[in-house]
């Protein structure tokens, strides 16, 4: 596919990466969108590639684990939420972790270590931030209801200006949905509401004039 051609190599498999984002705000702090698929013990190591490169690549920012003060979890699937907890405790020791209720409502259905590994720890810690809606998680940065591809996922979306950039999370999985949005992904919730909630953020995309920043596409931003 001309979007993606790394994606689709010749031998017909689906090359998925896995991108995770940081927001530097100029009043100090960072958030993270996401927390990647973590290291050889996280819950993704059942599927995925592990162990992932968050550590490293934010230590090459100059951003230490201190400096997060949120984390957003756009969904509870485990290449999302990774790097979250490590040897049973916080790996970002004074963020809050925002996590969309309806996901940790349904965690148990959704990756149970997820529940005893992820959300446990931080629920002892007290950083645990459950959420509804659309809520504010810094300057500029608001988060974005796409249920559908699990009961709560959510998106955000940052504006500066006249600029702006969606963070989809898994609301767009790969580049055919971005020509062909109503086609559903096999491991969405709820087809139907995820293929509304895509079309709405791409339209939101568009209309904004926005960059879109994608977790599993080969280039992380792109216009839509």
């Amino acid at each position: 596919m001309a979007l993606d051609p790394e994606s689709f190599p010749p031998d017909g498999r689906w090359r998925l990466h896995f991108h995770a984002f940081l927001i530097r705000p100029r009043a100090g702090g960072a958030i993270l969108i996401d927390a990647g698929i973590g290291d050889a013990n996280a819950p993704a190591a059942e599927w995925a590639p592990t162990p992932g490169r968050m550590p490293e690549n934010l230590k090459l920012l100059g951003v230490a684990p201190s400096d997060v003060d949120t984390v957003l979890l756009t969904h509870l699937h485990s290449d999302h939420v990774g790097w979250s907890v490590v040897n049973g405790r916080p790996c970002f020791p004074n963020a809050r972790y925002v996590v969309p209720k309806a996901d940790h409502d349904a965690v148990g259905k959704l990756n149970p270590r997820v529940r005893d590994e992820i959300l446990a720890p931080l629920a002892a810690t007290g950083q645990l931030d459950l959420i509804e809606g659309k809520v504010r998680l810094g300057p500029g940065i608001t988060t974005v209801p796409t249920p559908g591809h699990t009961p709560g996922h959510t998106s955000a979306l940052l504006e500066s200006g006249d600029d702006a950039i969606v963070f989809s999370g898994d609301a767009v999985l790969n580049a055919l949905q971005l020509v062909a949005p109503r086609v559903a992904y096999l491991l969405d919730d709820n087809p139907e509401a995820a293929r509304a909630a895509r079309l709405a953020l791409l339209d939101q995309a568009r209309l904004r004039g926005a960059w879109l920043a994608t977790s599993h596409l080969t280039d992380p931003f792109l216009r839509v």
